[in-house]
């Protein structure tokens, strides 16, 4: 396994928590501690929603990680509609007291990226797929493998930051983006990909393994089941 080494707070929220503290000492010197409590309770949400911890990425070949830290939310074989294929989706819901950077869940060449305007439902909820504000990231295997990774927006959620473009050469449990307040990102893989996470685990990004691809020999020393179930 490797060790990533990004900072603990998410660059995407240092205004955030510099502003916030400011306030927070600013009325705690004018006014005195019990005024700027409730400011200092939003300088820990602030702090817990944009902490960014330290992921060990796991280095056996053929597997998928987990681009998102939250609640497999469904995971069943369904259409990709940026492929046009059907594939296995795997969504994982993230409330605000997710870690919300996203992560790489597979090494290879991005070959597209569509950003595509909609609405925001709430991204627990199944609709929310194809009607709300919605990146995606269509990566190609170094063994040819077509994976879909996209960061849908949530109820709250009203920004959605990608880092990456067409042609770029992206490592597994790379950080690539980060998606303010609760929030989805739903994963379209090969029709033939067998799932570890189950439906209701609680994952974490660039860490845990979401399956691995059929054609991995490699990967079959993983205990793997097949865990293709919708959401009831």
């Amino acid at each position: 396994m490797t060790q990533d080494t990004h900072s603990i707070l998410a660059k995407e929220g240092s205004l955030h928590a510099a502003l916030i503290v400011a306030i927070a000492v600013a009325v705690y010197l004018w006014a005195g501690f019990l005024w700027s409590l409730p400011i200092w309770l939003a300088v820990v949400f602030v702090i817990q929603f944009f902490r960014d911890p330290k992921r060990t990425i796991p280095t056996q070949s053929g597997i998928a990680v987990c681009p998102a830290d939250g609640k497999v939310v469904y995971s069943g074989v369904s259409r990709d509609p940026y492929l046009d294929r059907d594939a296995v989706k795997m969504s994982i819901f993230m409330n605000v007291f997710s870690v919300h950077s996203n992560r790489i869940p597979v090494s290879g060449t991005v070959e597209q990226v569509w950003y595509i305007p909609g609405k925001f439902f709430n991204a627990e909820l199944d609709k929310s797929s194809d009607n709300n504000e919605r990146n995606a990231v269509w990566i190609k295997t170094d063994d040819g493998a077509d994976v879909v990774c996209v960061q849908v927006a949530g109820l709250i959620a009203r920004r959605i930051l990608c880092y990456v473009g067409s042609g770029q050469n992206v490592q597994r449990g790379q950080r690539y983006g980060f998606i303010r307040f609760g929030s989805r990102v739903d994963v379209f893989l090969p029709e033939d990909f067998r799932t570890i996470a189950r439906l209701g685990d609680w994952v974490h990004a660039g860490m845990d393994v979401l399956g691995h691809f059929s054609t991995q020999p490699g990967a079959m020393n993983l205990s793997a089941h097949d865990d293709r179930q919708t959401r009831s």
